[in-house]
């Protein structure tokens, strides 16, 4: 433990070679497919083009979700 101090533990060098790369581009674009819904008011990116339609039905269906939950009257 010879190089455990605050300086060490801060520099960016060293943090870096703990972090996987596929974190590193987190909000990254690179390699990403956009799925435009709503009429192009949402747009999500996915890394898997084929699972487009899997995409567009699972948001439609949380979508249709989230107006049944807000349409409903809170128990007494």
């Amino acid at each position: 433990m010879k190089k455990d101090t605050l300086e060490y533990r801060m520099m960016l060098e060293h943090n870096r070679l703990k972090i996987p790369d596929s974190k590193l581009l987190t909000g990254s674009l690179i390699g990403k497919y956009p799925v435009i819904l709503d009429g192009g008011r949402t747009i999500i990116f996915i890394s898997d083009k084929s699972k487009e339609s899997e995409t567009r039905q699972k948001y439609e269906l949380r979508k249709d979700n989230k107006v049944l939950f807000y349409s409903k009257k809170p128990h007494s």
